[in-house]
């Protein structure tokens, strides 16, 4: 008899009886979801309903700076135990492409769900003459480098939703950086900036309120919450595409089974009509369809693609 096939037979066994064992019994301690850059309200509201689901405190831990990179080598680090999540947004797909790190988000990060999304949304000064983007890039034509847009910052989506804007329009706006999105916000409204791009919880509220002039949105179709606003396609832009958004992952190699019981909690809780509506009025999108861990693999090998030909095509680098 081949004992060596019957002692890896066994011990493969074991190895999947433990992992049932411990699907069976997940959580039996606290879960910590690590946030980066932005928000952590919707870290906050998956967290809630994980405790009162199972029983179990969901701690919600921000590291921000970095871009992302402090909370990534942080959770790239942890246990593949399904104790602890990182909830991740572009940034730690733009990063893979703009900067060396000590962790790759691919090979270091195994998907749970894509949770929600929102387009950036180009908004004008009330002053700026311009209405659409027809009239946005004939007047920065007739006026090359005297237009400008802000962003939180070089290498951020907006601010490569700016240059894609520059690239293929051909036109020449000034990129001015700010130290976050709500100064830029105040300044657009100031009218010491004529152009910012935005997500939906950044800016919604200002443009519902007529203090500033939403012109288009990156996405590939309409966006629920503005849908009389075209896309930068609809406006004569092929391809012109960038979001924003949030998804959850843990270290690479914990156990497919519970990956696979997250992702199905993730996917209740976004159905939840209360969620919904929590989320819907801080401006984001669920994604309640299409967020299974390997559909959300794809889209994040495909959102760093499209930041890698952006960056390609426009040479835009980070500080």
């Amino acid at each position: 008899m081949k004992w060596h096939l019957v002692v890896a037979a066994c011990a493969g066994a074991l190895a999947a009886s433990t992992i049932q064992a411990q699907t069976q019994t997940y959580p039996n301690k606290p879960i910590r979801i690590i946030v980066g850059p932005g928000p952590d309200v919707l870290s906050r509201i998956i967290g809630q309903k994980f405790t009162e689901a199972w029983g179990q405190q969901t701690v919600v831990d921000q590291r921000p700076g970095g871009g992302g990179v402090i909370s990534a080598e942080l959770a790239s680090k942890a246990p593949a135990d399904g104790y602890t999540l990182l909830m991740i947004t572009s940034s730690y797909t733009i990063n893979a492409v703009l900067q060396k790190t000590s962790y790759d988000i691919v090979r270091d990060f195994s998907p749970i769900a894509l949770c929600v999304m929102s387009p950036y949304i180009l908004s004008a000064n009330l002053a700026l003459p311009a209405r659409n983007i027809h009239e946005l890039i004939a007047l920065a034509k007739a006026k090359p480098g005297q237009l400008n847009y802000a962003s939180a910052g070089n290498g951020t989506g907006p601010h490569l939703a700016g240059e894609m804007l520059k690239n293929m329009a051909k036109i020449d706006l000034v990129h001015i950086v700010y130290k976050g999105a709500a100064p830029a916000m105040i300044d657009l409204m100031g009218g010491q900036v004529q152009l910012l791009f935005q997500t939906g919880p950044g800016s919604l509220a200002q443009i519902k309120a007529g203090k500033i002039r939403a012109l288009a949105v990156t996405s590939a179709v309409r966006s629920p919450q503005l849908p009389d606003l075209p896309t930068m396609i609809e406006a004569g832009m092929p391809g012109f595409e960038a979001n924003g958004w949030n998804g959850l992952v843990a270290p690479a190699g914990t156990p497919k089974a519970l990956i696979a019981k997250l992702s199905a909690e993730v996917t209740r809780v976004m159905k939840d009509p209360v969620v919904l509506q929590k989320i819907t009025e801080t401006g984001w999108e669920p994604v309640t369809l299409g967020a299974t861990p390997e559909q959300f693999a794809k889209f994040i090998s495909t959102d760093i693609a499209r930041y890698a030909k952006v960056i390609k095509d426009t040479g835009a680098k980070v500080d």
